[in-house]
């Protein structure tokens, strides 16, 4: 398992940069550690992307997306650190919808 998390920290870590979320998700099938990260990604973009259009909303809804964005680019960070870290990091609140996704 050491070999396989050292192996694919990159992928792991470019996991949660948006659409780069597919690169461990398609290239990395065999390794569970760059699965994992790049599963939550994917969960990242779908929230950001739930918050994009929920900005259409007038006053309340740039009031969300504004601290969602925030809150979801903490995530980021926090994922890109563990993932190079060769940490099996679950997000907070997001990470059971990754758990769920099955590919």
């Amino acid at each position: 398992m050491e070999k396989e998390i050292e192996d694919n920290k990159f992928f792991a870590a470019i996991g949660y940069l948006g659409i780069l979320c597919l690169i461990p998700l398609l290239l990395a099938k065999d390794s569970k550690f760059a699965q994992h990260h790049g599963k939550q990604g994917l969960v990242i973009l779908l929230a950001w992307i739930l918050l994009w259009v929920g900005n259409i909303i007038p006053v309340l809804g740039q009031i969300v997306w504004a601290l969602g964005s925030i809150l979801l680019f903490m995530l980021i960070i926090m994922g890109i650190v563990n993932a190079a870290n060769g940490k099996m990091w679950e997000l907070p609140v997001l990470g059971k919808f990754a758990k769920q996704i099955n590919l």
